[in-house]
């Protein structure tokens, strides 16, 4: 079930908060906001293009740094401020001309269920609230922010038996 499911992915997206980033948000005494995010979830985004698959990013705040991130990993669709995320996610599966079972998303949250139900591929991450993960086929083993994503983007690429084609660059040197 789960490789028919990711053979029709086109589309991966992503929570920031509790997913490319363990929850927190932490602020400097100017009052700047900080976020980590896992180097490991960001390498795996680049494995996501070479797939040819487009990601995306749909969250509730706003934050420079996720402007900054999503930049230097050349998503294709950052939409920050979206408290309603199934109006994002409409206007991404219009834009990109997707059916439902042709997107990944992955979340943590109450907002994120009602593009959990939507998607053919919903994806919790291991620390996620236990209302989202009763929406999802897949949960993971990692927590956010902890190489959740990865975990995910290695599964989707080996159910789909690109994964070593993929990596060949880093293991033939």
């Amino acid at each position: 079930m789960l490789k028919e499911k990711a053979l029709k992915i086109k589309m991966f997206l992503m929570d920031v908060d509790g997913v490319l980033t363990d929850g927190k948000v932490i602020y400097d005494s100017k009052g700047n906001e900080l976020k980590s995010f896992n180097i490991k979830d960001g390498l795996a985004i680049g494995l996501l293009h070479k797939a040819g698959i487009k990601t995306g990013i749909i969250t509730g705040r706003n934050s420079p740094m996720v402007e900054r991130r999503a930049n230097e990993l050349k998503i294709n669709e950052v939409f920050q401020g979206k408290r309603k995320k199934i109006d994002t996610y409409n206007n991404i599966k219009e834009k990109y001309s997707l059916k439902d079972e042709e997107i990944l998303y992955i979340g943590d949250d109450l907002v994120d269920i009602p593009v959990l139900k939507k998607v053919g591929f919903p994806v919790a991450v291991a620390d996620a609230v236990e209302d989202v993960k009763n929406f999802c086929i897949y949960i993971t083993e990692k927590k956010g922010g902890e190489g959740a994503v990865r975990e995910v983007v290695e599964l989707i690429l080996k159910l789909r038996d690109e994964y070593e084609k993929i990596i060949k660059e880093f293991t033939d040197a």
